[in-house]
């Protein structure tokens, strides 16, 4: 088992870490994004969930299971563009749950799961 840290404030504070390497898969941690808007947002959690997937060993091309949580739902579709870049060629099962999170500001968390390749 291999842990990644990314380095986020909440990683020491809650302790945590960004993404756990086990058993063939990378999971990664619930992450939120920066920015003003859920679409900002959105595409910084992207990013670091991209970061974390790289250090590991893969890619967005390798994730099987994605879960996105918005304190508001009416705000998802405005990130169906992102997403569909991102995952688009190689969609992962996914689902969206409305939900509170850990402070207002935050409009998207995204968790997913991926399979390392051979």
């Amino acid at each position: 088992m291999r842990r990644i840290s990314s380095g986020g404030v909440f990683e020491e504070k809650v302790g945590y870490c960004r993404a756990v390497v086990a058993g063939g898969f990378v999971h990664v941690a619930g992450t939120v994004g920066q920015g003003d808007d859920v679409v900002s947002q959105c595409a910084s959690a992207l990013d670091v969930i991209k970061d974390a997937l790289d250090k590991a060993g893969c890619g967005l091309s390798d994730v099987v299971r994605v879960t996105y949580m918005l304190p508001d739902r009416t705000e998802f579709e405005p990130c169906w563009p992102l997403l569909k870049e991102a995952f688009g060629d190689h969609p992962p099962a996914a689902t969206m749950i409305e939900c509170g999170l850990i402070d207002p500001k935050f409009r998207i968390e995204i968790e997913v799961t991926a399979l390392l390749p051979d």
